[in-house]
């Protein structure tokens, strides 16, 4: 896994998504976010080549492509936790965590996520903080809606991690960007507006300076995915039915049943989004549930 400096003592592994890290002068470092079970050795390896051993960890959210690692980390080095209250609550046991996951069995739970579960050792404010770790102050921001107590990382250098509050402009081809509140998510997106930061890294997949037109451009694509997802209910429609129409659509094909369950999943939160906005109504037909078009 390749290690690149991005500004002063704030890193950047390369994994399937950039994990940062912030680089202490006695061959110590804090980790920003840990990544995925399956690159564990390779991050660790890497670190260690360079002479780094984790003494922290300072984590944005705890999906699994981002927390994964938390728990192996805090055993093996006794390091610390850093995590929002919202978001240690998350991973505080597995059946926390099929709740997050939203399309999961308790033991297919327990099967994907056994390695999740943690006591967070430090509990941030579901809020903007000010936290300081080994010595090293940062600031967060707090931007949920990705997940439910999602934050940006400030570091001493200026650098802002923005986790998956934002995507880079290589993934702004995404068909169904993931949020659990995408009203949230776009307040959350319009906060980073003005921050000032030298630069911003975004977990998928990029590191840029032009912050506000990559806000922009984030938000539109939501706003343009969910416009489009309400194009195909042109009548009243259960979930099923509505996922069966993005698809097509969007020429999605999951290929498993499992991965049917994410993108189903996924649409429903786009849908609950139009409903709250008044876009869509609730019907009831024969004993189901049915989303329509509001009537104009």
């Amino acid at each position: 896994m390749k290690l690149t400096q991005v500004k002063g003592n704030t890193w950047v592994a390369e994994g399937e998504a950039l994990i940062p890290f912030y680089r202490l002068e006695d061959g110590r470092c804090i980790l920003l976010d840990s990544g995925y079970t399956t690159e564990r050795q390779l991050l660790e390896q890497a670190l260690l080549d360079a002479g780094l051993t984790p003494a922290a960890i300072l984590s944005t959210h705890t999906h699994i492509d981002h927390a994964a690692n938390h728990a192996y980390f805090q055993k093996k080095y006794h390091l610390p936790v850093a995590l929002t209250a919202g978001e240690a609550g998350l991973c505080a046991n597995l059946l926390n965590l099929k709740y997050y996951a939203a399309i999961t069995t308790p033991n297919m739970t327990d099967r994907e996520m056994w390695d999740m579960p943690l006591t967070a050792d430090i509990l941030l404010p579901d809020s903007d903080s000010t936290p300081e770790l080994l010595g090293i102050p940062f600031c967060c921001i707090y931007t949920p809606g990705h997940s439910p107590a999602h934050i940006c990382i400030i570091t001493p250098d200026n650098v802002c991690y923005v986790g998956d509050t934002l995507l880079s402009r290589e993934l702004l081809y995404a068909k169904l960007p993931y949020a659990c509140d995408h009203a949230l998510d776009l307040m959350s997106k319009e906060r980073l507006r003005g921050l000032g930061c030298a630069l911003y890294i975004a977990a998928h997949r990029g590191i840029f300076s032009d912050i506000d037109n990559i806000i922009d451009e984030n938000r539109a694509l939501n706003l343009r995915r969910a416009q489009e997802i309400l194009s195909v209910v042109d009548r009243p429609m259960h979930l099923s039915q509505i996922s069966l129409n993005v698809c097509r659509l969007f020429s999605l094909n999951p290929g498993t049943a499992r991965r049917a369950l994410s993108f189903e999943r996924n649409i429903r939160f786009f849908v609950e989004f139009l409903l709250d906005r008044g876009d869509l109504v609730l019907e009831l037909h024969d004993g189901v549930a049915y989303f329509a078009p509001a009537k104009q």
